[in-house]
């Protein structure tokens, strides 16, 4: 059971930061303009070495934007409950810790997978056609990455608690 728990906050931990650090960074997308390299990410744009912030209310970005912050709040909630889920609490009998991390990691999850999408479609079907030569960036390449991270961590965390029901139907026997 501690076993599936510690495997879960190492890639809960991981997923995390790889969530924090893909949204945060400026590299979802590269594309030449105008004969010079620029990148862009959720926040900013940098053309020529600069970099503005984006102040275009794009609901696509404003819907990205919202589901990696939903995505790593998700993420981090799980860990605080995975932290708590090793110490056992008297108080808490009806609410079981373990479970509660694997569904807010499935959350993270979900919210994840909608704002990848999202900006995946919209890329490539709206800027892909804008800009002909383009790629998708580290950054962006690092929120598909998280991905499989919170959905293993949750994972994880059901077959603890699975492992515990199990143990405690056992011992009741």
């Amino acid at each position: 059971m501690y076993s599936f728990m510690g495997g879960g906050l190492f890639c809960a931990f991981v997923g995390n930061i790889l969530l924090v650090v893909s949204t945060a960074t400026d590299y979802w997308m590269q594309y030449r303009l105008s004969g010079s390299l620029a990148h862009q990410g959720l926040w900013r744009y940098c053309l020529s070495g600069k970099c503005y912030t984006q102040m275009d209310s794009i609901a696509y970005w404003n819907a990205t934007r919202a589901f990696m912050i939903l995505s790593t709040m998700s993420c981090f909630a799980g860990i605080i409950a995975g932290i708590l889920s090793f110490f056992h609490f008297s108080a808490f009998e009806r609410f079981n810790r373990s479970f509660a991390a694997g569904i807010m990691f499935f959350a993270s999850t979900l919210f994840l997978l909608l704002a990848m999408a999202i900006y995946t479609g919209v890329t490539v079907n709206f800027l892909g056609q804008r800009f002909g030569d383009w790629r998708f960036s580290w950054s962006y390449i690092l929120g598909w990455v998280t991905l499989p991270m919170t959905f293993f961590a949750g994972i994880f965390y059901v077959c603890a608690y699975r492992m515990q029901e199990c143990m405690r139907v056992a011992g009741s026997l």
